[in-house]
């Protein structure tokens, strides 16, 4: 009982850092989209220094670790560069989950759009439509519909990945939990931290799989 007790007294700090941990989930998924979306255009355009640009920007930023960019644009650049030091933490987390995110879904995208019947490009031309309004009109909407899944995925491992942001002191679950242990000594603050981290998953794959079922081709 006493246990109990003790679990749930830490219940207001870890749910305190769960709020970190989602929001930065949330807000660097949104803008990691957002800026995949012009890399992934840019990817397939015929423009070669635009495709060479995003081709460079993707495989740097899949090619190297997470954390490492993390460390670099918190410790590393300002050092480098003392214009760009970032002394709010979260700011920091977010440009650089953000910028990771961005790379994974311009691909998420990119194969979305390519999986698009050319057929439709075809007919879009031939009803007078220009190439901007053919992929606002007609590519994207349909592209939104393909990349719910994969964009479901991304936001899963991203929602995991961002405990690691305790490596720099941020107070998420991760470095409530560690705190948590550091002070008491006891490593039971394991467990509701890891079911904190499960019902949360579990609450967004819930969402994803309606979306998916309400706007994918596969759910249909």
């Amino acid at each position: 009982m006493e246990t109990i007790k003790t679990i749930f007294s830490w219940l207001p700090q870890l749910l305190n850092g769960a709020k970190i941990t989602v929001g930065l989930t949330v807000v660097s998924v949104l803008a990691g989209l957002t800026l995949g979306l012009f890399l992934a255009l840019g990817k397939i355009s015929k423009n070669i220094i635009l495709k060479k640009l995003s081709s460079f920007y993707i495989f740097f930023f899949r090619g190297t670790p997470l954390l490492m960019q993390l460390f670099f644009i918190y410790y590393a650049l300002p050092k480098i560069i003392p214009f760009f030091t970032i002394n709010n933490r979260f700011l920091a987390a977010f440009i650089a989950f953000a910028l990771n995110c961005a790379a994974y879904c311009a691909e998420i995208i990119r194969a979305a759009i390519q999986s698009i019947d050319k057929g439709q490009f075809e007919a879009s031309r031939a009803l007078g439509l220009t190439n901007l309004q053919t992929m606002l009109y007609v590519i994207i909407p349909q592209t939104i519909r393909r990349i719910i899944p994969p964009v479901g995925n991304e936001f899963i491992m991203m929602l995991k990945d961002v405990s690691l942001v305790s490596m720099i002191a941020l107070v998420d679950i991760t470095r409530v939990m560690r705190n948590i242990e550091n002070s008491t000594g006891s490593v039971l603050v394991y467990i509701p931290a890891m079911l904190l981290y499960l019902i949360i998953t579990a609450v967004f794959e819930f969402i994803f799989r309606k979306l998916e079922k309400k706007y994918s081709l596969y759910g249909e």
